[in-house]
């Protein structure tokens, strides 16, 4: 093996678009040489959500300015990187397309290999980036599109041990802001607003605690908010502070009764590790420091590491996108074909039951 592989990565599977040079060594070690983001927050603000079709024509045009300045910025020409890495799917298809076809289009004229990454994979995997963490480990993914509870065995061995059965939590979070008249995107809003309530106001549903599977429900809880705002409305700013923060409560109490249950398995199937046993968390959700505090507090009762990675590789990224191409090339996984598809669904566990949750399409990862 080389000294060091670089990959090019390209993420456009939702409303960020992003491109990234990263490399490893033959030690596994990492190098972010370059990160580049554009958010498109503002050109979907006023609608309240993702609209796919303004997404994906804002990828179109800031896609070929990213991936020059990433190049750029690492100080590098596309003849110096070893192979393409850019995201496949899951997500919504004009802006998979849009990245997956820049991509074919530079691995075809440059002769290098492409691999067709698994956005989730790229969640999965950015911990061993960011913290050097051995296999197996426990990764939780709370997002706009993904609420899900996974084994990571190693590349390409993904097991699903729960997911949502309606809504994934940060739908949840964003609905219930709409509906109390919170701007977009409504997870930060809910979680300021909340600082200012009192949690024991309303005794919100905690769905499924206590129920051995691990899986997970937002949607009665939802509803129980927009129940609760309709029945105390016209809604004084301390209404909304309270019901935020009983929300709030209501989320953190529900995860410590699913998560864990899921540390305890992986505790009883793993019971002989060589090293401490690791949660991770990734996705938007992520940064929400009840969130944060509650798996903190789970880890700390049952002896795990509670890894969380820096909040921009958290939410969608390139960088995550070049790891994932760079560990599967280490490991000397086959490069993908040109005539690859994206995929808007596209499960990390091929064997796992379809659910609500299985793919990400037309929500935020």
């Amino acid at each position: 093996m080389a000294p060091f592989l670089r990959i090019l990565g390209i993420e456009t599977s939702c409303d960020e678009t992003a491109a990234a040079v990263v490399e490893r060594d033959a030690d596994g070690r990492s190098k972010v040489l370059s990160d580049v983001v554009l958010s498109q927050l503002d050109e979907h603000s006023a609608y309240g959500g993702v609209v796919p079709e303004i997404a994906a024509r804002a990828h179109v045009e800031a896609l070929d300015t990213l991936i020059d300045e990433a190049l750029q910025r690492a100080g590098v020409s596309v003849r110096d990187v070893d192979a393409i890495a850019v995201t496949s799917g899951p997500g919504l298809i004009g802006g998979l397309l849009v990245g997956l076809m820049t991509g074919k289009a530079i691995a075809k004229a440059a002769g290098k290999p492409l691999y067709a990454v698994n956005h989730l994979e790229g969640h999965a995997l950015t911990a061993r980036l960011t913290d050097g963490l051995s296999f197996p480990y426990l990764m939780l993914l709370v997002s706009g599109g993904h609420t899900q509870l996974i084994l990571v065995r190693g590349i390409g061995q993904y097991e699903r041990w729960g997911t949502t059965i309606d809504d994934a939590l940060g739908e949840a979070f964003d609905k219930t802001a709409k509906l109390l008249g919170l701007p977009y995107p409504g997870g930060p809003q809910v979680e300021e607003a909340a600082k200012k309530g009192n949690p024991d106001r309303f005794d919100f549903p905690r769905p499924l605690v206590g129920e051995k599977r691990l899986d997970f429900s937002f949607s009665g809880l939802k509803t129980a908010v927009r129940q609760t705002a309709a029945d105390i409305a016209p809604l004084t700013e301390q209404d909304v502070a309270d019901v935020c923060a009983s929300f709030q409560r209501a989320i953190s109490r529900t995860l410590k009764d699913r998560i864990g249950r899921g540390l305890q398995r992986f505790s009883a199937e793993f019971p002989h590790l060589d090293e401490e046993p690791a949660l991770v968390v990734a996705g938007g959700v992520a940064a929400n420091l009840e969130v944060r505090a509650t798996l903190q507090a789970l880890c700390d009762k049952y002896a795990f590491r509670f890894i969380a990675p820096p909040l921009r590789l958290c939410t969608d990224n390139a960088v995550m996108i070049a790891w994932a191409g760079l560990e599967r090339m280490a490991t000397g996984v086959a490069p993908d074909d040109l005539d690859v598809q994206p995929r808007s669904r596209w499960p990390l566990d091929s064997n796992a039951e379809a659910l609500i949750s299985y793919g990400k399409r037309g929500a935020k990862a």
